[in-house]
């Protein structure tokens, strides 16, 4: 009934996505918890695409650690508000969650140098047509690669959210965007009396 109210109701659509994006059998409903940010990347798409994610499907990204996950995260938001004309000011409030998903049946970029065009500071066109490739390749859940942000990190680019079995949000993080950079990022703790 869900995926139904989904197709017209505008509330729903926002929450959700377009839950037509992904297949049914790939939601993984074994997931203990946070099951909506393990399919979110793939019902809301970024359009502009990303390292392996060419704008027409989603791709679930994390690190292996919080400061290999901020770097990459910082990078990109610097990229998304540095071309938004006249923005002096904004902050910047994620989530920061623990995934616990199967590594396994994956693409193993770990043994190309970073000088592979996959690891373009920039450019990301070769590693979209690998992301291509191994999306629709029925034997493989993602990539596992280096991080292009954070030197010695690793990052997964998951295909599929049905390797996922656990997401957590652990706390918030705020980014501060001064008009021209990422001027600052700190956790957000909660006061007490």
């Amino acid at each position: 009934m869900y995926q139904l109210q989904a197709l017209t109701n505008p509330r729903i659509q926002d929450e959700a996505g377009n839950v037509s994006l992904i297949k049914p059998e790939e939601i993984p409903y074994h997931c203990k918890r946070g099951r909506s940010y393990a399919v979110a990347a793939f019902t809301h798409i970024n359009r502009d695409g990303s390292r392996f994610a060419d704008g027409s499907f989603g791709m679930l990204y994390t690190g292996d650690t919080e400061m290999t996950a901020i770097k990459e995260v910082e990078y990109h938001q610097h990229r998304c508000w540095s071309k938004v004309e006249g923005l002096h000011y904004d902050r910047l409030v994620f989530r920061a969650l623990r995934m616990t998903f199967e590594a396994t049946h994956l693409f193993d970029a770990l043994d190309k140098p970073m000088d592979d065009p996959i690891y373009d500071v920039e450019c990301y066109s070769a590693g979209q047509a690998l992301g291509r490739s191994v999306r629709h390749d029925d034997t493989l859940n993602g990539i596992v690669y280096h991080s292009v942000r954070h030197e010695g990190g690793i990052c997964w680019a998951l295909s599929t959210p049905k390797i996922v079995s656990d997401v957590v949000q652990c706390y918030h993080l705020e980014m501060v965007w001064d008009g021209h950079q990422i001027s600052h990022i700190e956790k957000i703790t909660t006061l007490t009396d």
